[in-house]
């Protein structure tokens, strides 16, 4: 009985103090970068740029008047 007393005592030190705790890994989110339009200037998140010919533009209508 003394002997179970003591694994006891020592799988709860073990379980509380050393194990590591198992982590959930957070999934990592992008960066939002704010980037200028080429035509009108309004700064928009690079996720709702438009990109064309390697300019970023705000919409479709700052895209097609050039």
């Amino acid at each position: 009985m003394q002997w179970l007393i003591v694994i006891v005592l020592i799988m709860g030190v073990y379980y509380f103090f050393i194990r590591k705790s198992p982590r959930k890994e957070t999934p990592k989110k992008q960066e939002e970068i704010m980037i200028e339009c080429e035509k009108c200037g309004i700064y928009v998140s690079n996720k709702e740029a438009i990109i064309q010919d390697g300019k970023y533009y705000c919409s479709k209508e700052c895209c097609k008047g050039k």
